[in-house]
């Protein structure tokens, strides 16, 4: 039901609907893109509900020397975040987001990363500089896109190839 409320796996559409989701998500500006995030308007009890969410806009800087701009595949939604979520603030999570822009020698566009950006849809950072998001201090860490098909998503990197599969993995 929350994957319902917070659809946000659009990654599996095909490039053509993909790309009207991006139009409609991402509009250019002069002073750079428009990001759409899910805050937390209230404290849910039970399953999140939809008004338990606001979706907001923010308008994003234009790049500056170093800076990347990540637009978001996949976000997680994981038991942990019921305990680090404040009502106010962007939802906290991880993400696999691809390179859209970049002004940073090491992250060319369509490199993939896993960060820990939370549920917004593109994010402005200098990966050397900008280590903290929320409550993580996790660097940026590029994803070697040969683990990757039409067979293998992207999410797993979210999921079975990461946290999630860590910790039931090793316990």
């Amino acid at each position: 039901k929350c994957l319902q409320i917070i659809n946000f796996y659009y990654s599996r559409h095909s490039q053509s609907e993909k790309s009207s989701y991006i139009v409609s998500t991402a509009t250019a500006s002069m002073s750079g893109v428009k990001a759409r995030k899910y805050v937390l308007r209230s404290m849910f009890h039970g399953a999140p509900k939809k008004e338990d969410f606001e979706i907001a806009e923010e308008e994003l800087p234009p790049l500056q020397d170093g800076e990347v701009l990540f637009e978001a595949e996949w976000w997680t939604v994981d038991p942990y975040m019921r305990l680090v979520a404040v009502v106010g603030e962007t939802m906290s999570g991880g993400q696999v987001a691809r390179v859209i822009q970049s002004k940073n020698k090491d992250y060319e566009v369509g490199t993939l990363a896993i960060a820990f950006f939370g549920w917004r849809t593109h994010t402005v950072i200098d990966p050397a500089k900008d280590t903290t998001s929320g409550l993580v201090a996790v660097p940026v860490a590029k994803l070697d896109p040969t683990m990757f098909s039409d067979d293998i998503s992207s999410s797993t990197a979210l999921g079975i190839l990461g946290m999630t599969g860590a910790t039931a993995y090793f316990g």
